[in-house]
């Protein structure tokens, strides 16, 4: 193996214009520059640029239609065999993973979930990983992979090596949740008609627990909407204000009337952290009037257009 991927290398011709990167690769891998850094004994700078342009590489290259995208459009295979860039890449790729340096950048605070373990959503979790987000991935299988675990044979993509990613990702402080379908406890906080439509689609998508928390005691939807939902299966809290989202769920609290105005306030001795897959957050918009209310002269020309005012002092 190692010295028909050497031979396959040092029939490469560097071309200036390489048609397998520019014509050829979907994500336009720059495969001269790596044959190049292989040559010189520098393997573990080609993998780097393999995985910095790919966290796929590994897996692509046993699985990509080399012959219609980099090798397809090699000069070489023009009047003979192309070179086969798909060994080498491979080599180096299969041999390098387990010592590429997947450090991450310090945390910057901010959490995101992925919904999804197949190919995208493995290598979106790598890439936000290493630029500092705390990362979980949720997955309705057991295992990583999706579609390259269940799709593709075993003779064309050893699920060894998906077990690979699964160690190196968790090593880099990613989180999974297998088994896992979103979507199956749903806390919908909103209550006008755009609420109404977030918590029937979810209950259509098969959430089996969907309530929409009111802040006061009546929905703002309308009443065909809000029967509608009721029939639909969806559960309804009145009087509840959204306090805090956390990662089990989201905390609300009681709104009492208040005896010396007679509003509705928060009574914060009464924070209940409600558990929930899904929290979704559904509240109606208003136009922002600010920039007419501050700028007199758009004010007042809007005025004499509407009223025939001349100012609107």
């Amino acid at each position: 193996m190692p010295v028909h991927v050497i031979n396959e290398a040092n029939r490469c011709l560097q071309c200036k214009n390489p048609r397998c990167r520019m014509l050829g690769c979907p994500i336009q891998t720059n495969i001269p520059e790596v044959v190049r850094l292989f040559k010189e004994n520098r393997m573990m700078e080609a993998a780097e640029i393999l995985f910095e342009n790919n966290p796929l590489s590994v897996v692509c290259s046993l699985v990509c239609n080399h012959e219609n995208q980099c090798e397809g459009h090699c000069v070489r295979g023009i009047k003979g065999e192309p070179v086969h860039f798909s060994s080498i890449e491979n080599y180096i790729s299969d041999s390098c993973f387990e010592r590429l340096d997947l450090s991450c950048a310090p945390s910057n605070g901010m959490k995101v979930g992925v919904v999804g373990a197949g190919p995208a959503g493995i290598t979106i979790a790598i890439i936000l990983a290493r630029r500092g987000y705390k990362v979980t991935v949720f997955e309705t299988r057991e295992k990583i992979g999706g579609i390259l675990r269940y799709g593709i044979p075993e003779f064309r993509l050893p699920k060894s090596i998906l077990d690979r990613y699964y160690r190196r990702k968790r090593d880099m402080g990613i989180l999974f949740r297998p088994n896992f379908e979103l979507g199956g406890k749903v806390a919908i906080i909103g209550a006008g008609n755009a609420a109404m439509d977030v918590a029937r689609t979810a209950i259509r998508h098969g959430s089996k627990d969907v309530t929409v928390y009111v802040r006061g005691d009546k929905v703002a939807a309308s009443e065909n909407e809000y029967n509608y939902a009721v029939l639909d299966g969806v559960h309804f809290e009145f009087k509840k204000n959204i306090v805090r989202i956390v990662d089990e769920g989201a905390v609300f609290c009681d709104r009492v009337e208040d005896p010396e105005t007679g509003k509705l306030v928060d009574d914060h001795s009464t924070d209940t952290l409600v558990e929930a897959d899904s929290v979704m957050i559904s509240i109606s918009q208003v136009p922002r009037d600010r920039l007419v209310s501050k700028d007199h002269d758009l004010l007042d020309a809007y005025m004499q257009e509407k009223f025939g005012n001349k100012s609107a002092e």
